[in-house]
């Protein structure tokens, strides 16, 4: 089984359980946009991917329209929405084990990284990883903040690591990347959208992910 050092993690449906405070972020822009999604189901499945992607492409919305509506969800998600949050189980106990082998341990997410930075505090494991990989502003596809997040490491062979999502953006940058990749079948990505986008491995929960990482479970 191959060993790798450098474990990269997305956030929203990997490490913690996000829909709530994400939907009702967005329910909040786009009600300040003029449209009204009641309707939380409607909202779950864009839970992932960059905002702006979902703003233009099922919206419809122009690029100054989208700025703005970013604005009103980057209000309410920095105020209550990044709070409204849980971690999935087992998850501090996979990063406390994984860095007691000395592994590398980085989150490669779409939200700011001043959020993603708060999110970690506020759940008291920012100590398990050595950075934090974000969007920008303007915000990025997964596969530039992957990218990204590799040019830290110069020289390290693509072996070396590994992305692990919930969704096929992860997947399918990690590929673009030249890396492996774990696709977590519970968080907010189908089974369908997952296999589709051909990852190295599927987990269906974080005892999986410490099976396929060969690490031992700590109490």
């Amino acid at each position: 089984m191959t060993t790798y050092k450098i474990i990269l993690f997305d956030l929203d449906g990997t490490l913690t359980e996000s829909h709530i405070g994400i939907v009702k972020s967005f329910q909040y822009a786009l009600g300040k946009m003029g449209i009204d999604e009641p309707k939380a189901e409607n909202l779950i499945k864009h839970v992932g991917p960059p905002f702006q992607e979902t703003l233009k492409n099922f919206y419809g919305m122009q690029p100054t329209e989208v700025d703005k509506a970013v604005g009103f969800f980057r209000q309410r998600f920095k105020e209550k929405g990044m709070f409204e949050n849980e971690l999935y189980p087992r998850i501090p106990s996979l990063l406390e084990k994984l860095k007691q082998e000395d592994k590398t341990l980085v989150v490669a997410t779409s939200k700011l990284s001043a959020f993603a930075e708060g999110i970690l505090r506020y759940f008291k494991i920012d100590h398990y990883f050595d950075f934090v990989e974000g969007s920008s502003l303007e915000g990025n596809t997964k596969a530039e903040v992957i990218q990204h997040a590799l040019i830290h490491f110069p020289g390290v062979d693509k072996k070396d690591f590994i992305m692990i999502g919930d969704r096929n953006h992860d997947i399918i940058g990690a590929r673009n990347a030249g890396i492996d990749s774990i696709a977590v079948a519970y968080g907010y990505g189908s089974v369908e959208e997952l296999k589709n986008a051909e990852p190295t491995f599927i987990a269906n929960s974080v005892e999986e992910i410490e099976g396929i990482l060969n690490v031992s479970f700590v109490k």
